[in-house]
C-alpha cells in the first residue's frame, strides 16, 4: 500500500496555486495539502509583477474560460478584499480611441463587454474630461467595474488561509523530478526531499510547460516569455491620470497596448511595453539563460510569431530602445507628458503559451492526465480571476483523486 504525504501537491506559489489550495481546503476539508515555491515566498513573479488591476472582462470572447471568470473573479476580489482589509479601489477605467479607424473596434468592445454582462457607457469626446481631464481621445468606453489591488498581499492572505486551514506551503521548495508510481506521483526538490501524492497541480506559470514535460506529459505548446517595460510618471506629475486609462487594444494580439494605471498607492504606471525576454525570468534587458534562449529559438512557435506579427513586434521593441518612441506612444492619450515625465519603474514577465504553429493562445488552458492537473496559460487576467481558477483546478484535482 502506498503512503502519502498529502492528497494533492500543487507545483507554484503564485496566486493561481495558492487559490487553489484555499479552494481545496474550502471545498473538501480534510484533504491534505502541500504546496511547493522555489521562492522564499509567495506571488516572487507574475503575480507580484503586475499592474493590479482588477479586469473587468471586457475585452475576452463570451463564453470563454476568460470571460466567465474575469467578470465573476472580478466582483470576487473586491469582495475577497475587504473582507480581509487588503488594499484596493474600484476606479473605473476608460478605454479611449485616438483615431477613427479606432470607432469600429470600440464599439465592438463596448457590445462585447455587453455580451458578457458589464455595465458600459459609450463617450464621445467631450465625454472624456468627466472623467480624466488630461486625456485626449474622439471616443472612449467607461467601464465601471475595474479597480486595482495588491496582488501579492492577496496571494500572501490566500497562503494563510490555506495554511488556517491545515495546507502546508513550502518556499525554497524547488521541484527538480517528478515520477509516476502506482497510485502515486512523487516529485524530489533540489533539496532532495522526495515528496508522494496522489494528484499533482501543476500552477509553474513560467515553467508550466517545462514541470509537465517533468511529469512524462507533452503540453502541445511553450512557454514564451515577454518582458512587460514599465514607466512611472513623476509624483510631481502623477495628477494627470485619475484611475485607468487604455488605448483600443489590437484584436491580433494578447497585449492590450501601452495603459496608464494609477495604483493602489497612487504611482501612475505606464506600460507595459511587450518585448521578447532572453530568460524566463529576464526582468532587466540584459538577462539571458543561454539554455532558455536556445531553446525559445530552437521552437517552431517562435519564428511563426515572428513572421506573423514582426510589424507589431518592431513597434514594441522601437519603444523599448527609445524614452522618445515611448513618450509619443503614451502622448497619444495623454499629450502634455513630456520625456522628463517618465521614470523607469520594474518590469514583469508575461508567461505566453505558443502552440507549435505560432498561434498565441488567447485562454486559459488546462490540461489533465493520469493524476496531473496541469494550468499551462494563465496569463491576465488571470490575477483578476484567481478566486474562480482555483475552484476550477480545485474540481479538477478532486476528481482526478476519485
Amino acid at each position: 500500500m502506498t503512503a502519502y504525504d498529502c492528497d494533492v501537491l500543487v507545483v507554484g506559489g503564485g496566486i493561481v496555486g495558492l487559490s487553489t489550495a484555499y479552494a481545496i481546503t474550502r471545498a473538501a476539508p480534510g484533504t491534505k495539502v502541500i504546496v511547493l515555491e522555489k521562492e522564499s515566498g509567495p506571488a516572487r513573479h507574475q503575480t507580484g509583477r503586475n499592474s493590479g488591476v482588477i479586469h473587468s472582462g471586457i475585452y475576452y470572447r463570451p463564453g470563454s474560460f476568460k470571460a466567465r471568470f474575469a467578470v465573476q473573479g472580478a466582483a470576487e476580489m473586491v469582495k475577497f478584499c475587504a473582507e480581509y482589509d487588503l488594499p484596493h479601489e474600484v476606479t473605473g477605467k476608460l478605454i479611449v480611441a485616438t483615431d477613427h479607424a479606432e470607432l469600429p473596434r470600440l464599439h465592438a468592445l463596448a457590445q462585447r463587454g455587453r455580451e458578457n454582462g458589464i455595465p458600459v457607457r459609450e463617450l464621445g469626446r467631450a465625454q472624456i474630461a468627466e472623467y480624466e481631464p488630461w486625456v485626449r481621445g474622439i471616443g472612449a468606453i467607461h467601464v465601471g467595474t475595474t479597480g486595482v489591488c495588491d496582488y501579492g498581499a492577496v496571494a500572501a492572505r490566500l497562503a494563510g488561509l490555506a495554511q488556517d486551514a491545515g495546507a502546508s506551503v513550502r518556499y525554497g521548495a524547488e521541484v527538480r523530478v517528478v515520477g509516476r508510481r502506482p497510485g502515486a506521483v512523487a516529485v524530489r526538490t533540489a533539496g532532495g526531499e522526495v515528496l508522494r501524492a496522489r494528484v499533482l497541480v501543476n500552477c509553474a506559470g513560467l515553467y508550466s510547460d517545462r514541470v509537465a514535460r517533468l511529469a512524462g506529459d507533452d503540453p502541445g505548446m511553450r512557454i514564451v516569455p515577454f518582458r512587460g517595460e514599465y514607466f512611472e510618471l513623476a509624483p510631481a506629475r502623477a495628477d494627470l491620470v485619475r484611475g485607468l486609462v487604455y488605448p483600443v487594444p489590437d484584436p491580433a494580439f494578447p497585449f492590450l497596448g501601452v495603459h496608464l494605471t494609477r495604483g493602489i498607492d497612487g504611482t501612475v504606471h505606464l506600460g507595459p511595453n511587450a518585448v521578447p525576454a532572453l530568460a524566463r525570468e529576464g526582468y532587466a534587458r540584459g538577462t539571458v539563460h543561454p539554455g532558455e534562449l536556445a531553446g525559445t529559438l530552437a521552437y517552431p512557435g517562435s519564428w511563426r510569431i515572428a513572421r506573423r506579427h514582426w510589424r507589431y513586434g518592431a513597434g514594441e521593441v522601437r519603444r523599448s530602445l527609445s524614452k522618445r518612441a515611448f513618450a509619443n506612444e503614451v502622448r497619444r492619450l495623454l499629450p502634455d507628458v513630456t520625456e522628463a515625465d517618465l521614470i523607469p519603474a520594474p518590469a514583469g514577465v508575461r508567461a505566453q503559451a505558443v502552440l507549435r504553429d505560432g498561434t498565441l493562445v488567447d485562454d486559459f488552458l488546462f490540461a489533465e492526465s493520469h493524476r496531473m492537473v496541469h494550468v499551462l496559460n494563465a496569463p491576465s487576467p488571470a490575477a483578476t480571476a484567481s478566486l474562480p481558477i482555483g475552484r476550477e483546478v480545485a474540481r479538477r484535482a478532486l476528481a482526478a483523486m476519485g
